[in-house]
């Protein structure tokens, strides 16, 4: 199995709220596109922030590549009430103070009820534990954690089985152009004979002026023929081209961590495209790389988001 580096996932979880009907939910979001390296970003509220070397562990335990933005959201519910009782620890410090303003200024008025109520920490806020804020938060990265290789794996499966069918379609076309090389480059070295005869005046009759015996001459040719087969013969890049392929298809099968691997496959493949290319001495070899080369960079491109 492969997986891919781009992927979306959440899981939210209810935390019961200590002295209230209410509660309070948390969420957690993975998004993941392709990188060369690990690269985890988190936005979170500073509540939630000391699970973040647990949920950092975490992740880098499961990825190797890609960049994952990591999104921790805390929510309280409507019905549950930002204050469940009064501090009367703080109560009884503003009556003091209020206490002892009255008597620095006798004049002053009283402090009416709302204003007690919107004093700071005159109201107990009913929130969820620390404690209990943590296990929800990291329960729901261990859940999107899951998911997102989920996801990951059924993309990745979906790469690897387009990788494999332009793989096949390039063998084929190895296959194809193989058998016709032979005769191609010998049809193309007897179109140099001729024209080189041609340019030679080998086709005239002898005559007594003639320096060079047509037997001298129709050994150059034949020399210089020769070596224009050898710099046009494909056959290396043929068979470094089966090679490549049988390697990358090696790879895909046996999955893993395999992002890094098949993009240099794909250098490669694409090295002997181009000679295969520069070397094509007939239409139908100079159209089979040309297809090869849209096949390698469909792949390339493919290639790119995977882990």
């Amino acid at each position: 199995m492969i997986y891919s580096m781009t992927g979306y996932a959440s899981a939210t979880r209810e935390i019961a709220v200590a002295g209230a009907t209410g509660s309070m939910s948390v969420s957690v979001e993975l998004r993941t596109v392709n990188s060369r390296f690990l690269d985890l970003n988190f936005r979170m509220p500073e509540e939630a922030r000391v699970c973040e070397p647990t949920l950092r562990e975490m992740l880098m335990t499961k990825l190797s590549r890609g960049k994952v933005d990591i999104r921790i959201n805390v929510q309280r519910s409507e019905q549950a009430p930002s204050a469940g009782a009064l501090n009367h620890e703080v109560l009884a410090q503003l009556a003091q103070l209020e206490q002892a303003v009255l008597r620095a200024f006798p004049g002053a008025e009283r402090m009416r009820s709302g204003e007690v109520l919107r004093w700071p920490g005159v109201l107990a806020e009913s929130e969820a534990s620390a404690e209990a804020l943590r296990d929800g938060v990291l329960a729901c990265g261990k859940q999107a954690l899951t998911e997102l290789i989920e996801v990951r794996a059924r993309e990745g499966a979906q790469l690897a089985t387009m990788l494999l069918n332009n793989v096949t379609e390039m063998e084929a076309i190895l296959q194809r152009i193989a058998p016709l090389v032979p005769e191609l480059i010998a049809k193309h070295q007897q179109k140099i004979v001729e024209r080189l005869q041609e340019a030679l005046g080998i086709a005239a009759p002898d005559t007594a002026a003639t320096i060079v015996s047509r037997e001298e001459i129709a050994e150059r040719i034949r020399q210089e023929v020769t070596m224009y087969g050898i710099r046009i013969d494909i056959a290396e890049e043929l068979s470094r081209l089966a090679a490549h392929l049988a390697e990358t298809r090696h790879v895909i099968e046996k999955g893993g961590k395999v992002g890094k691997r098949l993009d240099f496959m794909m250098q490669e493949l694409n090295r002997e495209a181009n000679t295969l290319g520069s070397k094509a001495a007939a239409k139908e070899l100079a159209d089979a790389s040309m297809t090869l080369k849209l096949l390698i960079e469909q792949m390339r491109e493919q290639v790119q988001n995977l882990e």
